[in-house]
């Protein structure tokens, strides 16, 4: 099915790694080149600022790909917010996750090709370039949760799973972007290519918009099929 073009009330939230960058060994190595942030920020231009990242990484991280650029964002799934005004707001990482990030760290030790990505309030668990140690990993998290309880939870996604707080949601942050302008009274379009953008895709639809997959990992009511794909359907070409 064709991918609509983007309209003049669309809203635009948009994964950053599998979506706008290929996927690496190490996301927060991936920066974003000068073509992409210009597509970016014509495509804000056009929807009257109404364009935000929302990706797994901190801010920080999309900062440093982005920079000097900033796009307001969601960071952490959700766990980050900020509105095109600049504004940030954040959930404060817990004790008992430090604790928990300290453990997998020394349990890790002996997976030298395996890599834990502390993000502060939440712990991300990579296998991308040893994927034989998945199962491992998958165990370690599950007994992270077990000593976290019921308040936290597991996302996988691809060659990754992550231990977070259990309100941490990509769908919750696309909601919290539409209750404020300029995305306020515009009909939402979520573009993503994993488990995690699910929420997404079912905020954006709940909210009289659509999903776009990229790739064939995930559903959503259109699909296009790689990184390439999508930065040709934000600059206009047919899908």
């Amino acid at each position: 099915m064709k991918v609509p073009p983007l309209a003049s009330d669309n809203c635009l939230f948009l994964d950053l790694d599998g979506t706008l960058l290929a996927l690496r060994d190490d996301p927060a190595a991936v920066p974003a080149d000068p073509a992409l942030v210009l597509l970016l920020e014509d495509c804000s231009a056009r929807l009257d600022g109404a364009l935000a990242i929302i990706s797994g990484r901190p801010i920080a991280d999309l900062d440093a790909s982005f920079g000097p650029r900033r796009f307001a964002a969601a960071g952490i799934h959700g766990l980050e917010r900020r509105g095109v005004d600049g504004v940030t707001t954040s959930v404060v990482p817990s004790a008992a996750l430090r604790a928990a990030a300290r453990q997998l760290a020394m349990e890790m030790e002996d997976m030298p090709m395996s890599q834990l990505e502390d993000k502060g309030a939440s712990v991300a668990l990579h296998w991308r370039r040893a994927p034989q140690q998945a199962p491992a990993l998958r165990q370690l998290a599950d007994e992270a949760l077990a000593r976290l309880g019921p308040e936290f939870r597991l996302l996988e996604g691809n060659c990754v799973i992550e231990v977070l707080p259990r309100s941490a949601n990509k769908g919750e942050a696309v909601r919290g972007f539409l209750a404020v302008p300029p995305f306020l009274g515009r009909r939402p379009v979520y573009v993503g290519d994993d488990l995690t953008d699910l929420p997404g895709f079912a905020a954006a639809r709940a909210a009289g918009g659509y999903g776009i997959a990229v790739g064939s990992r995930v559903d959503a009511d259109y699909r296009l099929a790689d990184v390439a794909a999508v930065r040709g359907w934000l600059g206009g070409s047919d899908a």
